[in-house]
């Protein structure tokens, strides 16, 4: 049990960043939201961690343990749309290079809450730096029609957040 618990403290360390930030993203940018997404996953990658197979890298298995998470979570919880989340933000001084730039990830997180479910996906594993290959792989397609979506997924991406 001493040898399992390590292994998991080990893989936490290792993914919870990136994790996290993936679920940031299906949560809209609140990140309550993403922490607990962040925490079922864990208890997921602990529950299964003496069943994980191999077949996939361990990172690639706990991607996907996140995306089905946030996906499943989105559809129970329904949350608030991050429209109505956005309207209560205030701005105090535009000029503030940090609220500006926090202003663009808000609008990014906006975009990408209006793809649909398997773009945002997609794009959420791009943005973490995941290979093209491991996407494909974890999104079941092939490396083409990833790298091909990933192309339109930024174009249509850069277009909404110029609006």
């Amino acid at each position: 049990m001493k040898h399992l618990e390590a292994h998991f403290k080990a893989i936490y360390q290792e993914n919870h960043p990136r994790v996290y930030r993936m679920c940031l993203g299906y949560a809209s940018g609140d990140h309550m939201t993403a922490s607990d997404y962040a925490q079922e996953v864990f208890i997921k990658v602990w529950e299964h961690l003496p069943s994980f197979r191999k077949e996939a890298t361990i990172s690639t298995w706990i991607y996907r343990i996140t995306v089905n998470t946030c996906l499943i979570s989105l559809r129970k919880k329904r949350s608030i749309p991050f429209s109505k989340v956005m309207r209560t933000v205030e701005i105090t001084n535009p000029e503030n290079e940090s609220q500006s730039t926090e202003k663009n990830f808000k609008a990014l997180y906006r975009c990408i809450d209006l793809l649909t479910k398997d773009n945002k996906s997609i794009i959420l594993l791009e943005l973490e730096g995941i290979p093209q290959k491991e996407i494909a792989n974890i999104m079941g397609i092939s490396h083409e029609a990833i790298r091909i979506r990933i192309h339109r997924i930024k174009n249509e991406l850069t277009k909404c957040v110029r609006q």
